[in-house]
């Protein structure tokens, strides 16, 4: 267990890094320009488009496949697993056709601002990344059958090849052609499936032929589903209005969006991700045994340990948000207005990282006690008050504006699912965590005022990059050492589990 525990967390934190790296390379090649803001969107429509249709029946398929394993036995829930493949294939099939045919009217949705030869590119990179939805949907759900099996690591290490194929075909775009860009996105989501497929195998899954529309279990989960579809498709509904906003604001600012997205994604991910993955199959079997008083215990501990981790992270890249986005980003086709209007975007990104990771960790806790009606419910007051403030805060923070309102809405919905949470579950109470996010807040202060301090006195005589390195270094060290006097019981609770769990 110590080995594997080490292992995935190290393989999260370098795939992540390889992702971000990906980032890079873009815009180094493209900068933030109408090829990468055509490439971005061209990518994006997909996901937006499958995830109406398929995401809710995604995140049911943990807690039914559990079901059907306890009720049953492993071949009907790998028959469930089969069914559900098929009719996911067939259903990409008919949004793939749809959205081919319709693609223009598509991309002004998204994108209505593109003046013609943007939308034009756009266009033609989306009629071939269309056809990366076949595979998306079996990806999501050979991770969550290997995650079952207790196999987290090749689910985590699938991005590997994904992302070197996207780096290569974006350097190779640039001397063979853009539609490179395009293809070499099909070739890295469908290298996904056959990376995972001998595992599939190994882990005693066999694939049947079988199309069952009136299955039981399928019917069963297309109902508990529907909400969380619904609260889908506001959340995308949401992607929608800000690059059809961005769009129209400055041209590169779907990318700028895109690179301080990317980048607050690239700290959610090593510090959310990782907890989030092994939280949701340890919390639905908690749920589903009935064992209440362990799944707020082990709920706490999760979002207790984003917050250790997160809440500095976020206070970092709020002071330093220019200067991370310079050394990142600020070289090749990267100008100081592309530098300007990205760290706008992660400066304001940045107040909402707390809300994120949360937010996260609490919609998976609803799944796994089966109610996604909560979920959708508070997403969709989280994108009426997102849509409303991206109108309102873009005319005056320009594509800041439109950073800022995705993290109020984020830190709002976080808000609501925890008093929801505590409603729904006796015997939930938070007050005692309060004190010790409060100690989290003070320390991470402390941290920032000295990092930046530090920073400016170095910046003359080191320049940039080393003096943000030192800073940053010693911020950790600072944090670290404020953490261990303020002697938080629940900190040493979770240092002594982690422990217990590497010690295995």
């Amino acid at each position: 267990m110590k080995k594997t525990a080490l292992l995935l967390m190290a393989i999260t934190i370098l795939s992540k890094i390889i992702g971000f790296g990906r980032e890079i390379v873009l815009s180094y090649y493209y900068g933030a320009s109408n090829i990468s803001d055509a490439y971005l969107i061209s990518t994006t429509i997909p996901g937006v488009i499958f995830s109406f249709v398929s995401s809710g029946l995604i995140a049911g398929y943990i807690p039914m496949y559990s079901s059907i394993f306890k009720s049953e036995n492993q071949e009907s829930a790998n028959n469930f697993t089969s069914n559900l493949i098929n009719l996911l294939l067939i259903i990409s099939l008919i949004i793939i056709g749809f959205s081919f045919i319709f693609s223009e009217a598509i991309v002004k949705l998204f994108a209505s601002g593109f003046d013609l030869e943007t939308f034009n590119l756009t266009v033609k990179f989306t009629r071939v990344s269309l056809f990366a939805i076949l595979f998306s949907g079996i990806v999501s759900i050979f991770s969550g059958y290997l995650q079952l099996k207790n196999n987290y690591i090749i689910p985590a290490i699938v991005g590997f090849p994904m992302n070197f194929i996207l780096i290569i075909s974006i350097i190779f775009s640039k001397e063979f052609g853009n539609y490179f860009l395009a293809y070499g996105y099909i070739l890295a989501v469908a290298l996904q499936v056959f990376v995972m497929l001998p595992y599939m195998k190994k882990s005693d899954y066999i694939h049947k032929r079988t199309i069952k529309f009136k299955d039981e279990y399928i019917v069963k989960m297309i109902r508990m589903a529907i909400p969380i579809i619904i609260g889908v498709s506001v959340n995308q509904i949401n992607v929608l209005v800000d690059r059809t906003i961005a769009s129209k604001i400055v041209v590169g600012g779907i990318s700028a969006l895109n690179y301080a997205d990317k980048l607050n994604g690239f700290v959610q991910g090593i510090f959310v991700l990782s907890i989030s993955t092994a939280l949701y199959p340890m919390i639905s079997k908690l749920a589903s045994d009935n064992d209440m008083c362990g799944f707020k215990k082990l709920l706490k501990e999760a979002m207790l340990g984003v917050s250790i981790l997160v809440i500095p992270a976020m206070m970092g890249i709020t002071i330093f948000s220019s200067e991370i986005v310079s050394v990142l980003f600020g070289r090749g086709e990267f100008d100081k207005e592309a530098i300007e209007i990205t760290s706008s975007a992660l400066f304001f990104y940045s107040f909402g990282m707390i809300g994120y990771g949360l937010r996260e960790l609490l919609s998976r806790a609803f799944y796994a006690i089966q109610d996604t009606k909560t979920p959708m419910i508070n997403a969709t007051i989280g994108v009426v008050t997102n849509i409303i403030l991206n109108l309102i805060l873009s005319k005056f923070l320009g594509i800041g504006g439109l950073a800022l309102a995705t993290s109020i809405s984020a830190l709002l919905t976080t808000l609501l699912l925890i008093f929801s949470l505590k409603s729904k579950i006796d015997g939930y109470q938070i007050e005692r965590e309060l004190v010790t996010l409060f100690k989290i807040v003070i320390a991470s202060l402390i941290m920032g005022f000295i990092a930046k301090i530090l920073n400016t006195l170095l910046y003359g005589y080191l320049g940039m990059t080393l003096a943000l390195l030192i800073s940053i270094i010693s911020a950790i060290i600072v944090y670290v050492v404020l953490i261990f006097f303020m002697r938080i019981a629940e900190i040493n609770d979770i240092i002594a589990k982690a422990k217990h769990i590497f010690d295995k």
